[in-house]
């Protein structure tokens, strides 16, 4: 380990005097480039300069206890001993975090995708109040949320919401929350009082940007037709609406909400782009399934991952075994200490793996050919 970390100190004092360069420095985009390398081995850097003054002050409290020296200067150094050791093996699982592969989406921002799924009206309510729960979390986060597609209920529920979620970090916080979320309640149609199951399914995209996904032209089929929906003065009387068919995977997305056909368009394009990238990344992770059992969820859809009891206001996380008796709370949206377990229970997991848990696949080039 510390022979890579000596490497990367070595890189990272390469890069300190090649952006101080004139010459490095008017080439902007080269320029650009070092900076943000330079930046992300800044941490790894820093943190080995840390471990290293504690390696020192070791040897240092090491050697005086081998010297001749009173009772009372003995027990203080030893103290002092057992205090540095401490925060010497806190620092070396701090690189050994630090050391693990990025995954590449984790600054992206998000496609937000929620589906109701088994239970009918019941479902299209909990679909809500993933949303809302959702938004919440965003709003205290300072990321921006804007609803790209709906179908409402008579009810109030979503049959589904596609939204994207803009800001710092996004991906590494949300892509946990793929899978399936089942509530266990008393529906307000009920009468009996009877506790019901239904479900709904949580998608987290990455938003794929044109460089991440080149789209070839002669793949894509375009159908324009008119918007259907309550009320709005373009609704049934102009072609707005956009159905984009991706020709070989047979994925379709449409999109009716805006008045106008090109914003319909470049929204269809922005989520069938990212549907692509995940799939292309489900794929190479397929191929990694040898990795699965030693991470938190696979991000397969397909997979309950959570259990929210309205009854016994209790929320369950099924993958690390979380119980909380705050649910509540975690439907206004304070999920940073759920999010918090699930990437310590990542990074535990990926320590003794060697892997990352993304959801997606890493070392995805900057261009895919779909």
């Amino acid at each position: 380990m510390f022979e890579k970390i000596e490497s990367v100190a070595e890189r990272y004092n390469e890069l300190t005097e090649l952006i101080s360069q004139p010459e490095i420095i008017s080439r902007q985009q080269e320029f650009l480039r070092l900076v943000k390398e330079h930046a992300e081995l800044s941490d790894i850097v820093e943190t080995y300069q840390k471990y290293k003054k504690i390696v020192r002050e070791i040897n240092d409290s090491t050697a005086l206890l081998r010297e001749d020296v009173d009772k009372e200067m003995k027990e203080l150094a030893e103290r002092e001993l057992s205090d540095l050791e401490f925060k010497k093996n806190k620092l070396v699982q701090d690189l050994k975090l630090l050391l693990l592969p990025k995954d590449l989406n984790d600054e992206k921002n998000i496609i937000l995708e929620i589906r109701a799924g088994t239970g009918g009206e019941e479902a299209s309510l909990f679909a809500a109040n993933l949303f809302k729960m959702y938004s919440g979390y965003a709003q205290g986060q300072g990321w921006r949320i804007e609803v790209m597609s709906s179908s409402m209920t008579g009810k109030g529920g979503f049959k589904e919401i596609i939204a994207m979620v803009e800001g710092k970090g996004v991906y590494s916080k949300m892509k946990f929350e793929s899978g399936i979320h089942r509530v266990q309640r008393v529906p307000e149609t009920e009468a009996s009082g009877r506790i019901h199951t239904s479900a709904a399914t949580v998608a987290i995209l990455p938003e794929a940007e044109e460089v991440d996904v080149v789209i070839d032209p002669k793949d894509i089929r375009v159908d324009v037709f008119r918007a259907g929906g309550h009320g709005g003065q373009s609704v049934n009387t102009t072609d707005s609406a956009v159905r984009v068919t991706h020709i070989p995977t047979g994925i379709v997305v449409s999109m009716q909400d805006e008045k106008s056909q090109h914003k319909n368009k470049e929204k269809a394009f922005k989520i069938l782009r990212a549907r692509l990238k995940d799939k292309l990344e489900k794929e190479q992770m397929s191929e990694r399934a040898r990795n699965r059992k030693n991470q938190v969820g696979s991000g397969e859809r397909s997979e309950k991952i959570r259990t929210y009891n309205f009854p016994q206001n209790r929320f369950t996380d099924h993958r690390i075994g979380l119980t909380l008796h705050t649910l509540d709370s975690v439907l206004k949206g304070n999920l940073q200490e759920i999010i918090d377990k699930l990437i310590v229970a990542q990074q535990t997991e990926a320590l003794k793996s060697g892997v990352t848990n993304n959801g997606s696949a890493l070392g995805l080039k900057n261009k895919n050919e779909v």
